[in-house]
C-alpha cells in the first residue's frame, strides 16, 4: 500500500504543474483578454490597416472557431468587404493545428482536474489525506521552479521560446507568416508574449498557494 501511495504522490505532483499552466490558458486565452491587449498603452496598431473594431471582430471569430466543433470553412469562408479572403491557405492549415493543439491540451486538463479529485477522494477514503497534501505542496513547488525558468527566458528572449514552442507542438512551418498576414496583423509577437506572462503569473499565484496551504494542510 505504500508504493501505491508513493505512486499517486508522484503523479499528483507532477499533475500540479501542467494542471495549472492549462488553467491559466483556459482563463486567458478568450476573446475579453485579446479586447484588453488592444487597448493596452503601447500595443503595435495594424500598420495596414486594420482598426480596433476589426481586430475585435476578427479576433473573436478566430477564437470561436477554436472553441467549436466546425471545420475549417467556419474561417475559410470569412471575407473582407471587397471579397477577398480573410485568411489565406497557409493560414487556414496553421488554424486547423492550432485548433488540434488547443482541443488536445483542453481534454489533457479536464482529464487532471478528474485525476486530481478523484486522487483526493480516494485520499480521505484511504486515510491518505496528509500525503496528499504534501504531493500537491511538492507539486507548487515544481510549478514555481519551472515558471521561473519559463518567465526567465520570456524576459530574456521571447522570441527564441516562441519558435522552441512551435517546433515542439506543431509540425512543419504553417506557423511562419508575413507581416501582412491577417494572423499577424491580430495576434503580433505583443499579444503572445503578454499571454505568456499572464498564464505564468495566474500559475505561479496558484503554485504559491498550493505550496504552502498543501504543507499546512499535509501537517493537520
Amino acid at each position: 500500500m505504500k508504493l501505491v501511495s508513493k505512486f499517486f504522490q508522484i503523479l499528483i505532483a507532477i499533475a500540479i504543474p501542467l494542471g495549472l499552466i492549462l488553467t491559466g490558458m483556459r482563463t486567458f486565452f478568450i476573446p475579453p483578454f485579446v479586447i484588453l491587449e488592444y487597448n493596452m498603452p503601447g500595443f503595435p496598431e495594424d500598420t495596414y490597416g486594420f482598426t480596433k473594431a476589426d481586430r475585435i471582430h476578427w479576433a473573436n471569430l478566430s477564437l470561436k472557431y477554436l472553441n467549436n466543433d466546425a471545420g475549417i470553412e467556419f474561417l475559410g469562408d470569412l471575407q473582407f468587404a471587397d471579397g477577398s479572403p480573410v485568411f489565406n491557405e497557409r493560414e487556414l492549415s496553421h488554424m486547423v493545428d492550432v485548433k488540434l493543439f488547443f482541443k488536445t491540451m483542453m481534454a489533457i486538463w479536464l482529464g487532471l482536474v478528474l485525476f486530481l479529485v478523484i486522487a483526493g477522494l480516494l485520499a480521505w477514503r484511504a486515510r491518505w489525506l496528509a500525503r496528499y497534501w504534501a504531493a500537491v505542496s511538492a507539486g507548487g513547488w515544481l510549478t514555481l521552479g519551472l515558471l521561473g525558468l519559463i518567465l526567465v527566458t520570456v524576459f530574456l528572449n521571447f522570441s527564441a521560446l516562441f519558435t522552441v514552442f512551435h517546433k515542439v507542438f506543431f509540425v512543419g512551418d504553417t506557423w511562419l507568416f508575413y507581416f501582412s498576414d491577417t494572423l499577424i496583423r491580430l495576434f503580433p509577437m505583443r499579444l503572445w508574449q503578454d499571454l505568456f506572462i499572464a498564464i505564468g503569473a495566474f500559475s505561479i499565484a496558484g503554485a504559491l498557494f498550493l505550496a504552502f496551504k498543501g504543507h499546512k494542510w499535509a501537517d493537520r
